[in-house]
């Protein structure tokens, strides 16, 4: 028997599979800095006929991001809390409702011009930008931009702004190739990093303990690890990076006033 093997399965039987490499989150995503960057939408490995990928994730619930486990096809705790608050006709519990529901991010592969050593990144944006490139998809002067002979670049324009900077999308008014290098063109098309599997997906139990702590602060005893792990995370700094803000002038002290129907909503869900 191979010893250092023995050893190397009994290590991650004995750690529940928790250990895992961690991800660079700088290697798989891509996110603007103040300045115009020129970048090409490439045709996703992962759905050809569609660029985008959209998640669903929690926001100020835990210490960082989580993503729903609805993306999954799995029932989540916070989507099912948020059906029973909207159930009432209690003004707090629908403006919580509002507060805790996932938000949307939505994921496409690019090239970033002059970065074309880094390879394929995603690049993570909200709905008003994606409404933006679904209508520019739409026209019938553009059209398929993601084309590898025949698509456009785009700039990514952002400026800082008060309090959070904002972000522009252009085309470029002329077609190009995504390379003139067929091995390049081949590489970028085959070799792109999954949205998916580049977060943690936490399981059922373990949102719900956020929650419940989320709603009364201080009184649950958070577990240190979830019960399971399916891909690796980092910091909290990195996923903000990874996602991008999502600011809200909502806090736990406002979510703790005057709750104790909301309290007894999340008893009654899960009891």
């Amino acid at each position: 028997m191979n010893l250092e093997h023995i050893k190397a399965k009994l290590a991650g039987l004995n750690n529940n599979g928790q250990e895992k490499e961690k991800i660079d989150y700088e290697k798989v995503f891509w996110k603007p800095t103040n300045g115009k960057h020129n970048i090409r939408i490439v045709p996703s490995v992962f759905t050809p006929d569609f660029p985008f990928k959209e998640l669903k994730f929690h926001y100020n619930i835990g210490r960082f991001p989580m993503i729903a486990l609805s993306n999954f096809g799995k029932q989540d705790p916070i989507e099912e809390f948020v059906k029973e608050l909207r159930k009432t006709s209690d003004k707090e519990n629908w403006s919580l409702s509002g507060k805790i529901s996932p938000k949307t991010r939505i994921f496409a592969p690019v090239i970033v011009r002059g970065e074309e050593d880094k390879g394929v990144r995603l690049w993570s944006f909200g709905t008003n930008i994606y409404k933006a490139l679904l209508a520019l998809a739409e026209d019938e002067d553009i059209g398929d931009y993601t084309d590898v002979m025949n698509g456009y670049d785009m700039v990514v324009e952002q400026t800082a702004g008060n309090p959070y900077p904002t972000t522009t999308v252009r085309i470029k008014p002329k077609t190009s190739p995504l390379s003139t290098d067929n091995s390049k063109v081949e590489l970028w098309l085959k070799e792109q990093p999954n949205p998916v599997d580049a977060f943690t997906q936490f399981d059922y139990e373990y949102i719900k303990k956020q929650l419940q702590q989320y709603l009364t602060p201080g009184e649950v005893e958070t577990p240190a690890e979830p019960a399971e792990s399916i891909a690796p995370v980092t910091q909290e700094t990195d996923l903000d990076k990874a996602l991008g803000s999502n600011k809200t002038d909502f806090t736990l002290e406002t979510a703790t006033v005057g709750k104790k129907n909301t309290v007894s909503k999340f008893d009654e869900l899960f009891s």
